[in-house]
Parts: C-alpha cells; structure tokens; sequence
C-alpha cells in the first residue's frame, strides 16, 4: 500500500489485516475463511473524522491494539448498532437499530461489548471540529454539553428511517475509487448532522456526569423492560433491583434515552405487536393478549397512538 493511500486507512485496520495475515484493498479487509467471514472497512477522511465499517463474524475473540486510541481524547464517537441487516432474520425487540453518541471520556465497551459477531459502524469526529460547524449560541443544553467534550456523557437514539437510508447508500452503494473517501466523508456527515437535529429536540436543562457503574446499570434496566414486554413497568421495583432511587433512575435513563422509562417502554412495546401482526401475522387478540393488555379496546387506541392506524388496518398493509 503507497503512504497516501495508507494515510487514508484508520491504523487499527491496519493492525488488523496483520494479524489475519491478509492486506488492506480499497480501504477494506475481507475476513479470510480460516477465521470467519465478513470484512471491515475504514477510511481516514483528514484529522477531524474518520469512519470504521465491522461487518463479520469471527470464529474466535480479537484483541487489536488501536495506534489512534491516544489521538482520540477530544473525539466524539458514534456508534451505530444493528443497522447492516443479517440475512434471513428478523430483527425483535432489542435489537432494534440504534446509535450510541458518546464524549471521549465515556467507555462504550463497558455497555455494548464487541464480540465475534459485529455488525457496526463507528464515526469518530473532534468535538472543535464539530462545534466550528454547528452555530449552538444559546441553544440545546444537550447539545451544548457534548460538543464540550469535558464529562462523560452518552445518549443513545433509535434510528429513524431517513438516517437507514443513508447507513445503506454508505453499506451497498458502490462507488468509483476516485470518488469513495468524498461520497462516504460526505454520507458520515450528514448521519451525524442529522442526529444533532435529533439531540437538539431533548428538553434536558441539566445533564449529570455518567459512571460505569451508572451505565451498566442503566443499560440492565432496559433489558428488564425490553424482556418483559407484557408487563408495564414499576419503577419502585426497577429502582429497587437497580439499587437506585426511582428519582435518580428516571433522571439517568431519560438522560441517555431521550424519553421516560414507561414512554420508552410503551414504543418497543408497540413496535413488537407491530412486528407480531406483520411478520408471524398474529391475530390482534394473540398480539394483545400476549403484550399483556387486558382489553383489547385499550390495545388498539396505544397501538393507533404510536403506529398511526388501528392494528386491523395495519395488518392488512
């Protein structure tokens, strides 16, 4: 590989295609059989931004030292999750696409650990950078706080069509050399954009400092709702297992999700019935009965609440 187009290839890929023995092409390595299958992708697009593409399946765990790591302290990370499709499957509740948004002083890892199977993509920007793009003058204390970069801070956000769309023209677009670091730089820019448009809705006035141990077990407290959709939650037991008080519970998972604990839960509840009525074409009392909802009056007006249409018509889409 020539020192320009080295310059342009994240060293962590690099490191990589070493250890597996193969060579870095076209700003991608493609896993050789022996270790699984899948490819990684990366791209260095100038000293502000760069973007990782992990779309593979190994037989067993890696550990890749990652030269850029020191080079990072002032980077922002988005980290997006189950966003590049599995054949066959369908995915279910908590494995729903997200994105994890993160200051430099937040460990990821410690809530979403990388395994065999990765299917994500990472965009790291320097958080100057980005705030010499965004004019944030009186604006968006939530905003405000990441892009200052001086605590450690995580917000996740669910993935909303327009932003897929681009994760696919980014995943299955095929591109000419000549114009592939422009087209993704380009692609990378706008998801990020668009989830500052996101962020900037939060009505958040104070963000508080997140810990691991917080992290940990904020992200257990979503399990919780995400494994028992057929039971609304009580947040006196939720705090009580989380060894939290409900008042610093609600206040931490609203924080990193945007929404309250019972609103966060009544969507995936919702978007599991839709999924039931759809794809395992359930009646609407199974799906009712099964999220359970008592009366399925009650079922049908949520479900119309948060999908637009009554389950019936839905169905039949």
């Amino acid at each position: 590989m020539d020192s320009d187009k080295q310059a342009t290839v994240p060293k962590v890929l690099i490191n990589l295609a070493y250890l597996l023995g193969t060579e870095v092409n076209n700003q991608r390595i493609e896993i050789p059989e022996r270790f699984g299958r899948g490819y990684c992708a990366g791209f260095v697009f100038n000293e502000h931004i760069r973007l990782l593409i992990l779309n593979y399946e190994l037989r067993e765990k890696w550990e890749v030292d990652n030269p850029d790591v020191n080079a990072t302290a002032r980077m922002i990370l988005f980290k997006f999750q189950n966003v590049i499709p599995k054949p066959n499957t369908v995915s279910r509740g908590k494995e729903i696409p997200s994105v994890l948004i993160a200051t430099s002083r937040m460990n990821t890892d410690a809530v979403i650990p990388i395994h065999t199977n990765t299917e994500t993509i990472n965009i790291e920007v320097d958080a100057s950078y980005l705030k010499g793009l965004v004019d944030l003058s009186e604006k968006s204390p939530v905003l405000q706080s990441l892009l200052a970069n001086t605590q450690p801070l995580l917000f996740e956000e669910i993935i909303f069509p327009s932003l897929q769309t681009i994760v696919d023209e980014m995943v299955n677009e095929s591109v000419g050399e000549p114009f592939e670091l422009f087209f993704m730089r380009i692609k990378a820019e706008e998801l990020i954009c668009r989830l500052l448009m996101a962020l900037e809705k939060r009505a958040e006035k104070q963000l508080y400092a997140l810990n691991t141990h917080d992290l940990q077990t904020i992200y257990r407290v979503k399990e919780q709702l995400l494994n028992r959709l057929d039971t609304p939650p009580v947040i006196t037991e939720l705090a009580s297992s989380a060894h939290m008080s409900p008042t610093k519970l609600k206040r931490l998972f609203k924080q990193i999700f945007g929404n309250s604990i019972f609103s966060y839960y009544q969507s995936f509840r919702m978007k599991e019935a839709a999924r039931l009525l759809t794809t395992e074409k359930r009646s609407i009392s199974e799906v009712g009965y099964q999220l359970g909802f008592t009366n399925l009056s009650h079922f049908s007006r949520v479900f119309e609440e948060h999908m637009g249409l009554k389950p019936k018509k839905y169905s039949a889409m």
